[in-house]
């Protein structure tokens, strides 16, 4: 599955500490291989953000993306990073078309 990124994911994954950057850069690479490996956790959320997917990247960490068709190719749309609280506590950013 092909992946993109946010600009606003970008930003915030430059902004975290290192070890969260090196953690999302393996946990990627693993993505890369199996979207289903389950140290990933990937999983569906809930309510009002049913149309996302999430996975872990540390312990607390989660980047959340949306799967996209476009020209007929599966895109993981990744729109936000950060902690679990950070994360759920508002709604994600809605892709912009």
């Amino acid at each position: 599955m092909k992946r993109q990124y946010d600009p606003a994911f970008i930003k915030a994954l430059k902004k975290v500490d290192v070890r969260i950057r090196n953690s999302f850069k393996e946990k990627i690479a693993i993505f890369a291989r199996n979207t289903n490996d389950p140290v990933l956790n990937n999983h569906l959320l809930k309510r009002e953000y049913k149309e996302y997917r999430s996975i872990d990247i540390t312990a607390d960490y989660r980047a959340i993306y949306e799967e996209i068709k476009e020209d007929g190719e599966d895109i993981a749309y990744f729109i936000s990073i950060g902690t679990h609280q950070e994360l759920y506590r508002g709604n994600p950013k809605k892709r912009g078309v």
